[in-house]
């Protein structure tokens, strides 16, 4: 079989299976059943099972992986038609981010020192609450590795969309402008499309926090680092 036969059949397992997990979500609705998680999980299990390679299965995923760009542009759609609103509460919005960006940084690099891991693991973690491409010039300018700080992000991505819900409704925050701030900081794109499923202003706020938050974490990384390594 040739590459382009592989790539096609990887891409449209792929697509089929998104789908599929997405009926099987409006069925049975829960932060476990989310597409983004259940059909990672299979193709992960599925890659094992038949050891296929990654390699492999990227000949077609890496077409999926070329749209991300474009679909992170798209999430300026809803920015633009809730701007006025997000002008008025501006400062709020930053000041969470900011927060919210040192608290990423922190948390996942004090883990991770805590539990013994090498420096490589530390630098790799440190950016994991950015969107991927960020994360991994981050990770690369520090000293770790940008495989590595993909899986981070990844990680955190998904850990958001599927807990991040219920950790704010527990926490008792109600107000959408909040929820799109603590999202879109701590999870990236993931969060931010789970956010557009409560509603539109929350996307919104959601992308302007994830946007801000990639420039404030690349800024201050890396001298986060060298004085805590240091």
């Amino acid at each position: 079989m040739n590459s382009f036969l592989i790539g096609l059949s990887t891409l449209t397992a792929t697509i089929l299976l998104f789908f599929l997990t997405k009926k099987i979500y409006k069925k049975y609705p829960s932060p476990f059943t989310l597409p983004i998680l259940t059909s990672t999980w299979v193709i992960v299990v599925g890659l094992l099972i038949f050891d296929i390679p990654y390699e492999t299965y990227m000949i077609g995923g890496q077409w999926l992986d070329h749209l991300l760009g474009p679909v992170v542009v798209a999430l300026a759609y809803p920015l633009y038609r809730q701007w006025p609103l997000l002008k008025m509460y501006m400062v709020p919005i930053l000041s969470g981010v900011i927060v919210g960006s040192f608290i990423g940084i922190s948390t996942g690099f004090i883990a991770a020192k805590w539990l013994g891991f090498s420096d490589t693991i530390i630098y790799s973690i440190t950016s994991k609450s950015v969107t991927t491409p960020v994360s991994m010039d981050i990770a690369n300018t520090i000293g770790g590795t940008t495989p590595l700080a993909a899986v981070f992000v990844m990680f955190a991505g998904i850990g958001g969309a599927v807990f991040g819900p219920s950790i704010l409704k527990l926490s008792r925050v109600n107000l959408t402008i909040a929820k799109g701030v603590s999202m879109g900081t701590a999870s990236h794109a993931i969060g931010t499309a789970r956010s557009m499923e409560n509603s539109e202003l929350e996307a919104a706020v959601s992308t302007v926090s994830l946007t801000i938050s990639a420039v404030i974490v690349a800024m201050i990384t890396p001298t986060f680092v060298h004085v805590m390594m240091g």
